[in-house]
């Protein structure tokens, strides 16, 4: 344990107490688990008037996304945020998928904010529906089935996606390994052949499509074993870590980690009740490490204005973000949260992409301005 230096008027509790007349900002290395400190400053550090140039926070409303309706998943695909490391999309599927699909690139993980139906892969099918995570290794064939409108979050890792160390939590901890839902083979895919008599599979490696042909389905797996597989996890099965006199970081609500970046789930939970002084609403910290997007989900958003389910923000590294104004206020009269969003922690920038540029609300970053 590193032993802190303590200058000047601190709370001793890190979001505790907060000396009187004073905000309280976490500035860290690592995300929430490096070496840090914590400022106690007069004003918030978001009270700015002005942004110019590119670091300003943004907010992307992905429901106003356009893409082709029907089944071709490729096509459905709009790329909005993206590094080395991973890729985010949107799409939304109203047919079943014509072909069969590999990512040869990388592994994926699917987020269903809307809809239903099934995935068809080479370990067997799985229903799905609102709020499942559907983690898909990278090579394994699948293909989607919905049977009504599917909207869907796509993370591309270019590293293999796992669970968390839960370390002294325990192995059962935010969710038991025994709610994580695996495929079982027997059940034949629902695709048919082309007028050509053949099942598509379509291949992407290096971004470029690869197509080849069969004269039966590509699923045909009567059997599996292994460690390796594609796993669906439902935000209700999630049961988030709580505090009743301290307010956890965003790292507490770990889902799914790659390389340079995690994917957390924040799920509707009482908030800190248990002493008076300590904080309900995430405190003031700097990205010093980490760019933070957010997907909201469903429910009320309490510490974001001018959010609905559906929107994205990117907080990029090098400014700070925390509570807005209004959250501030609300805080002390507000005992627990509905909301369900996915937030996505990238330690390289992420590229904004044309797809959200066209749908950004520009004036996002005002939403901290005092009124």
């Amino acid at each position: 344990m590193d032993i802190p230096y303590v200058r000047g008027r601190v709370a001793l509790q890190a979001h505790v107490g907060v000396p009187e007349g004073t905000v309280e900002e976490e500035y860290a290395r690592n995300g929430f688990s490096g070496h840090y400190a914590h400022l106690y400053r007069r004003e918030a550090p978001v009270g700015w008037t002005r942004i110019e140039g590119p670091l300003r926070p943004r907010a992307y409303d992905l429901n106003r996304v356009e893409a082709p309706s029907g089944g071709d998943l490729l096509s459905a695909r709009q790329r909005v945020l993206a590094n080395g490391d991973v890729s985010l999309s949107t799409a939304t599927l109203t047919e079943a998928m014509p072909y069969f699909y590999r990512n040869a690139d990388a592994d994926e993980v699917l987020f269903i904010h809307e809809g239903g139906g099934r995935i068809e892969t080479d370990f067997g099918p799985l229903s799905y529906e609102p709020g499942d995570y559907l983690l898909v290794p990278r090579g394994t064939v699948y293909r989607l089935a919905p049977s009504s409108p599917t909207r869907l979050l796509t993370i591309e890792a270019y590293s293999e996606v796992r669970f968390p160390e839960k370390g002294m939590l325990g192995q059962h901890a935010l969710f038991d390994p025994a709610v994580v839902r695996v495929p079982t083979p027997g059940e034949a895919s629902t695709a048919t052949p082309d007028a050509n008599g053949e099942y598509e599979l379509r291949i992407v490696r290096l971004g470029e499509v690869t197509r080849v042909f069969y004269p039966t389905s590509p699923l045909n797996t009567v059997g599996w074993k292994g460690t390796l597989t594609v796993m669906q996890l439902n935000v209700r099965d999630i049961r988030p870590v709580l505090s009743d006199r301290y307010h956890l970081p965003p790292s507490a609500h770990s889902t799914f980690v790659m390389r340079d970046a995690v994917i957390c789930t924040f799920l509707p939970r009482p908030l800190e009740n248990g002493d008076p002084r300590a904080m309900k609403v995430p405190f003031f910290h700097s990205n010093i490490d980490f760019d933070e997007v957010i997907f909201y989900h469903r429910g009320q958003f309490f510490s974001r204005e001018g959010i609905t389910a559906g929107m994205l923000t990117l907080h990029p590294q090098g400014i700070h973000h925390g509570p807005q104004p209004r959250a501030v206020g609300r805080a002390a009269e507000v005992t627990h949260t509905d909301e369900i969003a996915v937030m996505l922690d990238t330690r390289n920038p992420l590229r904004v992409c044309t797809a959200a540029e066209r749908v950004e609300a520009p004036d996002y970053w005002k939403s901290w301005s005092p009124r």
